[in-house]
């Protein structure tokens, strides 16, 4: 039995010896059918291995390079997602738009109150402001300008259809910059002394003075619904589906003082 376990084991090492004599052959015989070639080809091989090589140590070093931003790109992407919240909560009170004339509205409330001198100042007063501009009044400690609580899209979208109707975030932003301006002016009137009051308007100061003292309205801006003449907020269907949305959202309030239908302006909360 041991016999035959060693003549197999002999038998597999005479095969494996002939099997390697004959690949050695088939070398030799390729070797001589192109002896000036081989070397050549040879080389070539070594020298795309030597690139292939060469490219990938460029490759591992890129991968090493991008593994160690990643802890800094994660940074990155944290403080932008935490920016981005800050900008959100921030649109929410930001106007859609800015109408220009916001900027007049010192300038309007003035000619209102002080009709003689703007009168006066119509011709060469504009062109002294232009070359010495004057300081701007000094508000009283305390005082405040009057709320600028604009809607956000979400906002007006989160209403339902019947009741924003087809009014558009501009208009009611627009609106919102009207009620501010009536508010500042009904506050200049009430501040005003009866020197710098036309005497048109001077049973008005009174009147917006004694609804200025009424408990629901004390500290508060305010304008009356009579107020309403525009540009963008007038006394109509517009004006009042407005009034409706703004209530609505918490932006105005209302109440009744004798005859008049007060607005008061409400502040973020």
């Amino acid at each position: 039995m041991e016999a035959e376990k060693a003549g197999a084991s002999l038998d597999s090492l005479v095969s494996g010896f002939n099997s390697r004599i004959s690949e050695l052959q088939e070398l030799v015989i390729a070797r001589n059918m192109y002896p000036a070639s081989s070397v050549t080809d040879l080389s070539a091989v070594d020298a795309a291995v030597k690139a292939m090589e060469v490219q990938v140590q460029a490759i591992k070093d890129r991968v090493r390079d991008e593994t160690l931003a990643i802890p800094k790109a994660k940074k990155l992407i944290d403080a932008s997602l935490k920016q981005q919240r800050i900008l959100k909560d921030m649109s929410i009170y930001a106007p859609a738009h800015v109408p220009e004339r916001m900027s007049m509205l010192n300038l309007d409330t003035n000619r209102c109150l002080f009709p003689e001198s703007s009168q006066q100042n119509a011709g060469s007063g504009i062109f002294k402001l232009e070359e010495d501009p004057a300081p701007p009044p000094k508000e009283k400690k305390g005082r405040l300008p009057p709320p600028l609580w604009f809607l956000s899209a979400e906002e007006l979208d989160s209403l339902s259809s019947y009741m924003r109707g087809r009014l558009t975030l501009e208009k009611v932003n627009a609106a919102i910059n009207d009620m501010a301006t009536y508010a500042e002016a009904n506050y200049q009137l009430i501040a005003a002394p009866k020197k710098n009051v036309a005497g048109d308007r001077w049973e008005k100061a009174l009147e917006i003075r004694d609804i200025a003292m009424h408990e629901a309205v004390k500290g508060k801006h305010f304008f009356l619904e009579t107020d309403m003449k525009g540009p963008s907020l007038k006394l109509d269907n517009t004006g009042k589906a407005i009034l409706t949305v703004l209530r609505h959202l918490g932006r105005v309030s209302e109440t009744r003082i004798g005859h008049h239908r007060v607005i008061i302006l409400l502040k973020p909360h």
